[in-house]
């Protein structure tokens, strides 16, 4: 085949962006060899071929195609077990987000549990009887346990306080996080991460039985430490994770804060119903336990890069190697400057190495970039209106629809179950459509992010028409709501697009912006409802949350980008003609 033609190194840049990089690709070859009629067309099958998966991406070890080059594929990166160490990673990353989430929300399901709602003033005597919702009959959603009062007399806005106190903390480290995985590498900062958010986990009920203001520390350090852990993660999938598996893989990685919260929700309200290790303090105490477990199993068998794995297979690095070299090809092709290949360092995954002075953050281009800003608000949006269901909606269950603790952490539950297989769903279908090229990268973007945004919007206002119809109430948020795990799809994965090299210290930024509103968001609702546990309070709440969700969805349609930025470009030139004069 004459090296012009569609080559495993270009497959992934042919089928992953577009006709117009096929014309670059094509451009960039007919620079050094001279090509026919004949030969277009053998080249435009032969990307045909490859696009539609018909040609191995990973050949024998001798470079032969044919029966020992597609063996040599289907074997890619198993070690003859069919454990690839991608997937490992990846698990490791599923679970270790299922136990930091487990360890965020069981506070808002245990705060039912510690808090003595009938000692705390309510200002329902003067409203009329159609605005609250009337008691259930015996038996609806009694689980047979009657719990004791709690020990803490908070109201509302201390409520608030508490529940958003964490985010008080992550918002603190989300940049240093990202910045710090690019640094030195996302192993050791997204399981410190970890572990210690399950160290102050196991601290929170001694803290809240000792001072308020020493919960409210506590959980601000706890914040902390798992504010390091989602751009770590985006650091490490951009050296792990080929293009055309990135959608799926992240909607599988992150899902892990649905599955986190689907069980750790139900586990936290039985928990909290029973007389073990104290009632509610025993779901402190066992999922911060869980936490220092995964971190002794992540420090063994997760590393930064391929390249730095002991275990790895010859073949599946290669692969990873290769495909992520794609990633830059097409961006090579604009660079007027006609640098060599071999100009620049590289750790051989396409990013180059980061040290000294060539790696400098373009603030200024960063903190102007437009893309960037449709982004962060987008994800604002998208952020209040989780918040407000992740930490306030176990609170209207208990106190506008009247559920006990186990059936109302069970309810609560429920969506983010249906928005992890959701998610799943989106994202393979996006990476299939990608693949397939029936959608550019862009607007695959802007579709997945519209659904994203605008679907569990509905659901919220759905809430405000079904009433006190806890069956409608369910559907709304576990049906229509679960529509918000095409997130990942969505504008989760365009950090990487815009800039790979600095993906970690972009999703820093915006992901630090969005929980601004875990703890605005609970002292706002604190507001609103102010000792009126009525429905029209909370179809204030409900509203708010759809307006902010899908006007940022708005936003990001009008100003979203899928290019690298000629900003993260020129870092990369940068750092070749500094390594070049250092070598003269």
């Amino acid at each position: 085949m004459p090296p012009h033609k569609w080559t495993d190194e270009t497959r992934d840049a042919s089928c992953y962006y577009g006709d117009a990089d096929d014309a670059a690709n094509r451009r960039h070859h007919s620079s050094s060899s001279l090509d026919d009629d004949d030969d277009d067309d053998d080249a435009d099958d032969e990307q045909e071929a490859f696009c539609a998966g018909d040609r191995p991406l990973i050949r024998g070890v001798g470079g032969g195609g044919g029966v020992g080059g597609a063996a040599a594929a289907g074997a890619e990166g198993s070690d003859g077990c069919g454990l690839k160490t991608r997937n490992i990673f990846g698990l490791m990353g599923f679970l270790g987000f299922a136990v930091v989430y487990a360890m965020r929300v069981n506070l808002s399901v245990a705060i039912v549990a510690m808090v003595n709602q009938t000692a705390i003033p309510h200002s329902n005597g003067s409203v009329v009887d159609d605005d609250t919702c009337p008691m259930p009959e015996p038996g609806r959603n009694d689980s047979g346990h009657r719990m004791p009062e709690g020990e803490f007399v908070w109201d509302e806005a201390t409520q608030g306080l508490v529940l958003g106190s964490f985010f008080y903390g992550y918002v603190l480290t989300q940049v240093p996080g990202g910045r710090m995985a690019e640094l030195i590498g996302g192993k050791l900062i997204y399981g410190y991460g970890v572990l210690v958010t399950a160290i102050f986990t196991l601290l929170t009920p001694l803290a809240a039985r000792w001072d308020l203001p020493l919960l409210i520390l506590v959980r601000i350090l706890e914040g902390m430490g798992e504010g390091v852990t989602y751009p770590a993660m985006h650091a490490m999938l951009a050296h792990w994770i080929p293009p055309l598996e990135r959608n799926k893989f992240a909607a599988i990685v992150y899902a892990g804060s649905n599955i986190g919260t689907v069980i750790s929700m139900p586990l936290a309200g039985w928990l909290c119903s029973l007389d073990f290790l104290g009632g509610w303090p025993s779901a402190f105490y066992i999922f911060g336990l869980l936490g220092i477990l995964w971190f002794g199993c992540w420090m063994y068998l997760v590393y930064d890069r391929p390249s730095l794995h002991p275990r790895i297979s010859l073949k599946e690095r290669e692969y990873i190697e290769r495909s992520l070299r794609t990633q830059s090809l097409i961006s090579q092709h604009d660079e007027e400057d006609g640098e060599e290949e071999g100009g620049g360092e590289e750790d051989g995954e396409g990013v180059r190495l980061r040290h000294g002075e060539d790696d400098s953050i373009p603030w200024r281009s960063l903190l102007t970039s437009v893309p960037l800003w449709a982004i962060l608000l987008t994800q604002c949006g998208q952020a209040w209106a989780f918040y407000t269901q992740l930490t306030e909606l176990p609170t209207y269950m208990s106190n506008i629809l009247h559920f006990d603790i186990q059936s109302n952490a069970l309810l609560n539950a429920v969506p983010y179950l249906t928005a992890w297989f959701v998610g799943i769903a989106c994202s393979a279908l996006a990476d299939w459509m990608l693949a397939r090229r029936y959608i550019s990268l862009i607007n695959s973007y802007k579709l997945w992010n519209t659904v994203a945004s605008v679907v569990p919007s509905l659901g919220l206002i759905g809430i405000i028409y079904v009433g006190c119809d806890w069956v409608w109430v369910t559907f709304m948020l576990a049906g229509v709501g679960s529509f918000g795990g095409a997130v990942y799809a969505g504008n989760q994965m365009n950090h990487i697009a815009l800039s790979p090299r600095y993906a970690g210290t972009m999703y820093g930024i915006t992901n630090s912006a969005a929980n601004i509103c875990g703890f605005l968001a609970p002292y706002v609702i604190g507001l609103i409802i102010n000792h009126r546990e009525t429905l029209s309070q909370w179809h204030i709440v409900f509203w708010l949350a759809a307006a902010l969700n899908i006007g940022g969805n708005f936003i990001y349609l009008i100003f979203a980008n899928a290019d690298e930025q000629s900003w993260s470009r020129a870092g990369r030139r940068r750092g070749t003609g500094s390594r070049a004069s250092l070598r003269t």
